[in-house]
């Protein structure tokens, strides 16, 4: 890969841009595949919490874990919840904990596996190693102006 500066030139290029520049290809990438698919990348994240919960989640369970993710551009949780039951992939039982049809467990299983192939194609040429460094350098910087950052 040609890089955009050569290494004397790149440790003084800032790093609010790189990572947003980054955060940006990523999120853009994701959204296009899942758009693809049929689906957004909010109602992707809340099947996800759906799955995976040990005990069916309560709308305000799902929307309390998923509020962090506001800065990505998410305006209304709640109206991606009620897009997920209107397509019949989720079902909110009278004590108000969502669980998913069998279809939404098909559509989920369709996501994760989607989920995946963008996985691989982020990471092709990058070693572990490297990618584990490079969280750990933006973590720093998170640390050392004061940020706070945490992701489940």
């Amino acid at each position: 890969m040609e890089y955009s500066h050569d290494d004397a030139e790149l440790v003084r290029q800032p790093i609010g841009y790189w990572s947003r520049a980054a955060s940006d290809a990523v999120v853009t990438r994701i959204r296009a595949v899942l758009a693809g698919i049929g689906t957004t990348q909010p109602q992707a994240w809340i099947l996800d919490r759906i799955a995976q919960a040990e005990v069916p989640p309560t709308r305000d369970g799902v929307t309390g874990v998923l509020s962090g993710y506001a800065a990505a551009g998410i305006d209304d949780l709640d109206e991606e919840i009620n897009a997920t039951i209107g397509r019949g992939w989720v079902t909110q039982g009278p004590d108000g904990h969502l669980e998913l049809t069998p279809e939404g467990a098909d559509f989920y299983a369709r996501i994760v596996a989607t989920q995946a192939q963008l996985w691989q194609e982020r990471h092709r040429d990058i070693p572990d190693e490297d990618y584990v460094l490079t969280l750990k350098v933006l973590q720093r910087f998170i640390h050392n102006t004061g940020g706070h950052a945490w992701h489940h």
